[in-house]
């Protein structure tokens, strides 16, 4: 997970009329949740006692007297460190204890009562599913109602995700978000209103498709989604193909047509809009695709369509950078963001008051004026491996970075996961590890107990904590395990998106894969 506190907001409380300080929490680009100091310190605490052989990074002090405007931009900027740290340890951002927090946290934040609605979600073809859910479900739990509506099994669903995807005017459809398990759906759906919840495949080795055709409702949602990919040109294929699949497509050879488009170079993969890009050369205008343990970038010269492959084993490193793109006189020039440079502050300087003083001198040296104006741009660049010993940046310029940055992480943490010889298939339960319910403190200071036996993981089903006194029930601790064992399978698939890691203090994602090359493959 990749967290950003680019900026707060200040509420007053309706009892005391105190005003208090909130948090924007953003998750992989976009907001998540608000939160105050005291939540999160309440998340650190638990964190410590639950997982008490993980060094937890420090948590900010505590001040006793109200903050100056100086002293919350250096407790943003505190926070923001912090809680980017345990986004970047795979033991901490996949806790089941911080999974409900950030769940919960998404709810208070968007006002959501909890209670029982019909959300549909779409197949590739426009087939609508209309699933009965609790608006607070967190999106395992939609995606397995889903299921269980169509008769996909239960073993097979582990196997496809939810996204959120948006129809453009010129008919294209786009990607616009994968959701994490960490998210409410629905709420996440209401925040993008002209996005649809769309099931696909969650995965990017078509090797797993052999699995899956075995069985009849899983076979056909392969051959739903190839169809569709096809249709939209996602899959490229040519003229002759184009007639045989269609023979195929008229005789219902479903398996036939899947044995074929499977064998095409862009199958399995996700596609984004045109984006620049400074390769072969700059302000090369391209089709990117990732998929395949490739990110490939598709250019046409005339009618001709050409293909780049970059192969992500031989990806080094990545990173993501907000750039302002303001415009004095109808002349475009860029200055860099206020979020990269708390970022840049971040890494380069010794201490928080350095960090804060460089902060402050070069967000007033690029702030434009009232009469510019300026719209915010993301551009992906990667450090590739062209030949032995010759290392090149090339940059991708597009809104959608952080989520191919995210795609790139889920397909290496795939590739690891098979260098392990785990199979998502045959995924064994692993000693379940017992984690104490999560008390999570709301803004006005209420606490309330939850655990993962519950029907929903909020807010909104569960006991004022005080009333339990401190005690558990028994029958509901060992529910909470066999739940917790059930959904391991279930959620491995998902969260191999949801860790994007930064390392060594570098601003940069770091690809473990990158081991593997050796002199062999070059």
């Amino acid at each position: 997970m990749h967290f950003s506190i680019p900026s707060t907001q200040d509420f007053v409380s309706d009892g005391s009329g105190s005003s208090y300080t909130g948090f924007n929490i953003h998750i992989n680009g976009s907001f998540h949740c608000c939160l105050r100091y005291k939540q999160l310190h309440s998340l650190h605490e638990q964190l410590k006692r639950s997982l008490p052989s993980i060094a937890l990074p420090s948590f900010p002090p505590k001040k006793l007297l109200s903050l100056t405007p100086n002293q919350i931009e250096q407790r943003r900027l505190s926070l923001e460190r912090y809680i980017q740290l345990v986004g970047q340890d795979p033991v901490l951002c996949r806790s089941e204890l911080l999974r409900a927090f950030l769940l919960n946290a998404q709810q208070e934040s968007s006002f959501t009562e909890c209670s029982e609605v019909t959300l549909d979600v779409y197949l590739m073809n426009g087939y609508r599913i209309s699933a009965n859910v609790y608006t607070t479900d967190c999106t395992s739990k939609v995606l397995q109602k889903a299921c269980v509506l169509i008769d996909l099994p239960k073993d097979r669903s582990c196997y496809f995700a939810l996204y959120l995807m948006r129809k453009e005017a010129n008919g294209e459809l786009t990607i616009v978000k994968r959701l994490m398990d960490f998210e409410a759906p629905y709420i996440s759906a209401k925040r993008w209103d002209e996005c649809k919840l769309v099931l696909r495949t969650g995965y990017w080795d078509p090797c797993y498709d052999v699995e899956l055709m075995r069985d009849r409702i899983a076979l056909n949602l392969l051959y739903i989604q190839a169809l569709s990919d096809v249709e939209r040109g996602w899959i490229v294929t040519s003229r002759d193909l184009s007639e045989q699949l269609t023979n195929m497509q008229a005789r219902g050879s479903k398996s036939e047509y899947l044995d074929v488009v499977r064998k095409l170079p862009l199958y399995g993969c996700l596609q984004f809009p045109r984006a620049n890009v400074d390769f072969p050369e700059p302000n090369t205008v391209a089709t990117v695709v990732l998929g395949n343990k490739e990110l490939n970038l598709l250019t046409y010269v005339g009618k001709e369509m050409q293909e780049t492959k970059f192969k992500v084993t031989r990806i080094r490193c990545w990173r993501v950078t907000p750039i302002h793109i303001v415009s004095i006189s109808c002349v475009p020039f860029c200055v860099v963001n206020p979020e990269y440079i708390r970022v840049f502050s971040l890494l380069f300087c010794k201490n928080e008051e350095q960090s804060s003083t460089i902060n402050g001198r070069l967000q007033q040296s690029s702030q434009p004026s009232p009469s510019q104006s300026s719209t915010i741009s993301l551009e992906l660049s990667f450090e590739y491996l062209m030949a032995k010993n010759q290392l090149k940046w090339i940059t991708i310029y597009s809104e959608q970075s952080m989520l191919m940055s995210v795609c790139l992480q889920s397909i290496v943490d795939e590739l690891l996961n098979q260098k392990n010889g785990s199979d998502p298939a045959h995924l064994q339960n692993p000693q379940h590890v017992e984690y104490a319910p999560l008390s999570y403190i709301r803004r006005d200071g209420s606490n309330h107990c939850i655990t993962d036996s519950c029907s929903t993981d909020t807010l909104c089903n569960l006991n004022d904590s005080s009333s339990n006194n401190g005690t558990s029930n028994q029958a509901t601790q060992q529910q909470h395990t066999t739940n917790n064992g059930s959904s391991f399978i279930r959620r491995k698939l998902k969260e191999f998106n949801t860790t994007v890691r930064f390392k060594n203090g570098k601003d940069s994602v770091q690809n473990e894969a990158f081991e593997w090359i050796g002199d062999d493959d070059l």
